[in-house]
């Protein structure tokens, strides 16, 4: 069962989606949840079904003592590259929460630290304690969403169900159609790099 990093701190878990995707944003959710939340479904979005996921949102968000969902959109991975927006979206979604933490756990190796606040970063944090799980499902579901909304613009890609992941299925579509704007264009959108043309929305 997962568990809280400090049960003494308002300890707020960061965690982003879509960080190797090929389209659409990288999302990131920083999440405070009460000292004694327990869950027991709730664990690392990768593992959790996508029905659990959308069961699991309006829990979070209805017992979190705050969170926040940010994105940052593919013009800006483009200029900063995809780790400084992993991170900008991180600080963006805790921009957003009401009530500022005393400590923040971010799932991963790096951050760039937010506001003075002291931080720990842990490796497969999602998997490991309840608020950075809470922030992946967080994060996870608003980026689906957002790629289900995209997908009715540009249904040939079939972000509805790939989610703007590098599948054999979009990579085909990229060589058919070319890009979109909501393509990363600093990405190697194809296994030979190609001339891809871009597609007006």
């Amino acid at each position: 069962m997962l568990e809280p990093y400090f049960n003494s701190f308002n300890e707020a878990g960061t965690d982003e989606a879509g960080r190797g995707c090929l389209a659409g944003p990288v999302t990131a959710a920083a999440v405070i949840l009460p000292e004694h939340f327990k869950n027991d479904i709730l664990n690392d979005s990768k593992i959790v079904s996508e029905l659990k996921r959308n069961q699991l949102k309006p829990i979070i968000e209805e017992n979190a003592m705050a969170f926040g969902v940010a994105h940052v959109y593919p013009d800006e991975i483009d200029k900063i590259n995809i780790l400084n927006a992993s991170f900008l979206a991180m600080h963006k979604a805790l921009d957003l929460i009401e009530k500022q933490p005393d400590f923040i756990i971010v799932d991963g190796n790096r951050f760039t630290p937010y506001q003075n606040i002291p931080h720990a970063c842990i490796v497969k944090g999602d998997g490991k304690y309840l608020s950075i799980a809470a922030a992946s499902i967080l994060a996870k579901t608003y980026r689906d969403a957002y790629m289900e909304k995209i997908h009715l613009e540009f249904p040939m890609y079939n972000w509805k169900k790939n989610k703007g992941y590098p599948t054999k299925e979009h990579r085909e579509a990229i060589r058919e159609f070319g890009l979109t704007p909501y393509h990363r264009k600093s990405f190697r959108q194809l296994p030979q790099q190609l001339k891809l043309d871009i597609l007006k929305s």
